[in-house]
């Protein structure tokens, strides 16, 4: 049988780390003293990148079952991408050699909800006129999560595909259920 590749581990380890939030609703990561001064002495290793929105309700490491140290979160309102987010990422990737990054969008998400409301004024306009790229013309609520972290993991794709210390790097989507705590993987 063949050996898993290292995208392959990060993403099993994210699945499992999902499965038992779900089944247990409490995560195991470590958090302890002993992890933090570990990681404090050692440095991170985390094994996986995942670009989150900023919502309260979206807790990444949770939801994975990560404890101190073991997957670099990103996070912006509407999990949109500009140049700070793909910096963060490029450095996770390239320094920290994370072979993977999950763009975690989730249902309910209040930047999809304005950018698809049209409220494109402030400060805040910047992340939901993004969003209305992404998402198009739909009403579907669900169906513009999905749009947005596949605009999203396009446009990190895109902006590594030619990058030399990122050969190999993998970009993938999921959306995060806030009511159930499922993550649903997308594929494509």
């Amino acid at each position: 049988m063949a050996e898993l590749t290292a995208v392959e581990q990060s993403l099993s380890r994210l699945r499992q780390g999902n499965e038992m939030y779900l089944a247990y609703g409490r995560s195991d990561g470590n958090v302890t003293a002993a992890s933090r001064l570990r990681t404090a002495r050692d440095g991170q290793k985390p094994f996986a990148t995942v670009l989150a929105c900023s919502d309260s309700r979206v807790i990444p490491e949770v939801v994975f079952g990560c404890g101190i140290g073991e997957i670099f979160v990103v996070r912006v309102a509407g999990n949109v991408v500009d140049p700070h987010q793909l910096g963060s990422i490029e450095y996770a990737a390239g320094h920290l050699g994370t072979p993977v990054t999950v763009v975690l969008g989730h249902t309910h998400c209040g930047a999809v909800d304005a950018a698809m409301e049209g409220h494109t004024d402030g400060y805040v306009g910047s992340i939901t006129q993004e969003i209305q790229k992404a998402i198009g013309d739909t009403s579907d609520e669900h169906e513009a999560c999905e749009r947005n972290v596949r605009y999203n993991v396009e446009k990190i794709r895109k902006a590594f595909a030619e990058h030399p210390d990122l050969d190999g790097h993998e970009v993938v989507g999921a959306i995060y259920d806030i009511a159930s705590g499922h993550i649903e993987w997308l594929h494509g």
